[in-house]
């Protein structure tokens, strides 16, 4: 066991010393050593019931044999983070993460782990450390937030987090009082768990299974349901299972699971941020996956499920519906079915297994709600190395666009024009130096989408920025430009008045300029000054590589 370098020999007395002190008795020496790594925060919602969770799992190390040990990590709550500069470290939490997973782990000499995210960035960052540390390991997530109920003159309405967000833009247009505001922003969010719609944490969260580092319902079934509880108790069993035959995560994270996880994604219509993470994920399992092959695969799949931002269910329905293996079992004939999965079954077994509740949830491919997929990454002149949009959330009217760019600097310029009612039907909202090195930390721009979609601007109007977006956000938002204006890239160029033209379904989006005065303009850009100098932020600006790889470390 590779927990025999702490515990062995007559020179690990010391070692075996300290163990003593924790409370393992000297049988505990002779079973394998099971790290817990539990993302539990007070200032999480999604978090805020992990212990629960991390006690089921320690039961089920401790009945296949193990002797488990909960260790922690940081976690970030982009819905309070939003909007203002703690949204700066976000991303870059996910660096720190798997650093402190790869450094908890190889330091305590564990020989297997158990990893208990739940929201947005703790995921991936967990995947990255997992992958860098290459031992047993299996995931178990939170679980969703069910949703609220506003109770109104027609009846109740199901709300969520995303709700009270665009209900500020309903307040600043005068579609909504501050006294009913605050009834909404009450009752969104009833509980613990990651928010209900099929958001950046729950889009990760369903796309473990399909990575198949997560067992069956670990997407879906909601938070404060029992069977979240037996399912950490099943992971902690089934670790020891792993360890016993030796099954490693590079063992399950190949081209094959990238793709099955992004072709479910695209049957889901799941956050664009999953771009960024399967990304940084492939890097750091050293798999090649260009943006453009994200195309080929949105282009093969239709989208069978309507959730929230963009439909009107939310992740407890499509657990009710059969969850994720009823939506692989839709898409077997695009899968890769013999990768393997941590329950100890390919995805073969585990498609054989699903079972489909509700038609309206989870559709046919014939009956598809669309013919491709939820993401599109859109290439021009203003993002020669791509861009993400997320074209299940895009009304039709907007799927095609032109209109005068109206520039700014910073998100919170943009918001603050919105808020003032400055910005005009038709026209192409610029948000640039909010990239991964500009901003840095590349912010999620909830705010602004939100305003636009409550004030009823979202079809009327698109965003584009090297920033990035919620996994909320809805309407013609484009994110993930890149180059960064940061790095001169062509969004810096960029004037008021400029026409720019989006064509989704072709994959384009370009400024209506000649190479040559875009090279002209950008030589008379300022050399970028970071606006962070000091600390962990400064040397994240130093060090991250663009969107279009991931926004990993590049050092």
């Amino acid at each position: 066991m590779k927990s025999d370098v702490i515990k062995k020999g007559i020179e690990r007395a010391p070692h075996r010393s300290l163990l003593h002190a924790l409370g393992c008795t000297t049988a505990d020496m002779q079973k394998p050593f099971v790290g817990i790594v539990n993302s539990f925060s007070e200032i999480v919602p999604g978090h805020m019931h992990l212990r629960t969770i991390a006690e089921s799992v320690k039961n089920g190390v401790r009945a296949g044999g193990g002797v488990p040990f909960e260790v922690n990590t940081i976690a970030v709550c982009d819905g309070i983070a939003m909007n203002h500069p703690g949204m700066k470290y976000s991303l870059p939490s996910r660096e720190l993460i798997a650093d402190s997973v790869e450094i908890v782990g190889s330091a305590h000499a564990f020989d297997a782990l158990v990893f208990i995210p739940n929201c947005d960035k703790i995921i991936p960052g967990m995947i990255m450390g997992a992958l860098r540390l290459n031992i047993p390991s299996i995931f178990i997530s939170g679980g969703p937030m069910l949703r609220g109920y506003l109770p109104t003159e027609k009846g109740t309405s199901k709300i969520d987090l995303n709700s009270v967000f665009e209900g500020v833009g309903k307040v600043a247009a005068g579609k909504m009082t501050e006294k009913e505001l605050a009834e909404l922003e009450e009752l969104a969010c009833p509980g613990c768990g990651s928010c209900a719609g099929m958001f950046t944490a729950n889009t990760m969260n369903c796309l473990m299974e399909a990575l198949g580092i997560a067992l069956p319902g670990n997407g879906t079934i909601p938070a404060v349901d029992s069977r979240r509880r037996k399912l950490a108790e099943t992971a902690g069993e089934q670790i020891m299972k792993l360890h016993a035959a030796g099954f490693k995560p590079r063992d399950i994270i190949n081209e094959d699971s990238l793709h099955n996880a992004l072709t479910v994604d695209m049957a889901l219509g799941g956050s664009t941020n999953s771009v960024l993470h399967l990304t940084a994920i492939a890097h750091e399992a050293g798999v090649d996956f260009p943006l453009a092959r994200i195309n080929e695969i949105s282009e093969a799949t239709p989208q069978l499920c309507y959730l929230r931002p963009a439909g009107p269910y939310h992740i407890e329905d499509l657990d009710r519906a059969g969850g994720i293996s009823a939506v692989m079992k839709e898409l077997k004939d695009l899968l890769r079915l013999k990768a393997k999965t941590v329950s100890g079954k390919s995805v073969s077994g585990v498609v054989a297994a699903g079972k489909v509740a509700d038609r309206d949830v989870i559709r046919t491919k014939a009956n598809a709600y669309a013919p491709r997929g939820g993401l599109a990454v859109l290439f021009g002149n203003i993002a020669p190395d791509g861009s993400v949009v997320k074209r299940s959330a895009v009304a039709p009217e907007m799927m095609k666009h032109q209109g005068p760019a109206r520039v700014f600097d910073s998100e919170e310029d943009a918001t603050q024009a919105i808020i003032r009612g400055s910005i005009k039907s038709g026209e192409v909202l610029v948000i640039r130096y909010e990239g991964p090195r500009g901003g840095p930390g590349m912010r999620e721009m909830l705010t602004p989408t939100s305003l636009l979609a409550g004030m009823g601007m979202d079809k009327e109007v698109a965003l584009i920025t090297d920033g990035r977006f919620s996994g909320a956000t809805r309407g013609a938002a484009i994110g993930h430009v890149s180059p960064e204006a940061a790095d001169r890239g062509p969004i810096a160029a960029i004037a008021d008045g400029d026409i720019i033209k989006i064509d989704i379904p072709n994959f384009r989006i370009a400024v209506d300029l000649t190479s040559r005065e875009i090279s002209r303009r950008l030589a008379k850009v300022a050399k970028f000054e970071p606006k962070i100098k000091s600390g962990y932020l400064r040397r994240y600006a130093e060090n991250v590589s663009s969107a279009s790889t991931g926004a990993v470390f590049q050092g």
